[in-house]
């Protein structure tokens, strides 16, 4: 992968990567949080936290944290990124997630190709930007913790126009699990995908229950 692009504030990328704006499409994911909130299992600011601090912990949180890392260190351990994708991809608990990890993989390497002229293929997310944030060169230190961070946002985000939930008691919720942000992009630096596991079980179901769902606003 190769880049005619001088990077010289890393955190600027970032930032703009993980953006909103970013075209990636995260703002339409509520990775099954949505059935949670019409089941009544999140109802407030206290059970919010508590599910997303299981994502978070227990889910996608640590796997996705992990895959970018290994997508990162890839051309150092001539690791196959094929490999990594397809793993990423066998990781998805459910169709719509399986959707999710491969939609928002595939506007971002569409992105960032056109802006950087990086030659990068589809792949799921945190693959296809850990591939990036390595062609770029950039820390992979603060890759992590922005990704994981940017993680906890979306579904802060979610949780607040479904609960609902107030846009404070919102970040709130982020500023209370910045620790474990700290602690989870920290574990997942060696990138050892053989580490990824996940006991979020009421969050894998809940997001194979949102394909029935009658009403919904997300895609997962």
């Amino acid at each position: 992968m190769t880049s005619d692009t001088a990077v010289t504030d890393p955190a600027l990328i970032l930032h703009q990567w993980l953006s909103p704006a970013f075209p990636v499409g995260a703002f339409s994911y509520s990775h099954g949080l949505e059935t949670a909130v019409a089941s009544d299992q999140i109802r407030d600011a206290a059970s919010t936290r508590d599910w997303i601090e299981d994502a978070l912990q227990h889910g996608a949180g640590q796997a996705d944290a992990i895959l970018l890392a290994a997508a990162w260190h890839a051309p150092d351990r001539d690791a196959p990124d094929e490999d990594l994708a397809e793993l990423a991809r066998a990781l998805a608990p459910s169709a719509e997630r399986l959707l999710e990890a491969d939609r928002m993989g595939a506007a971002f390497a569409g992105a960032v190709r056109a802006l950087y002229g990086i030659d990068m293929a589809d792949a799921p997310y945190p693959v296809a930007f850990g591939r990036a944030a390595r062609a770029l060169n950039l820390p992979l230190p603060l890759c992590l913790t922005l990704f994981v961070q940017a993680f906890v946002a979306n579904l802060v985000s979610a949780a607040v126009r479904l609960v609902p939930l107030g846009q404070t008691d919102g970040q709130r919720i982020t500023h209370a699990l910045s620790p474990l942000i700290a602690q989870v992009a920290t574990r997942a630096q060696p990138g050892e995908v053989d580490q990824i596991g996940s006991a979020a079980f009421a969050v894998d179901i809940a997001s194979m229950r949102h394909e029935t769902l009658v009403t919904r606003l997300f895609q997962s």
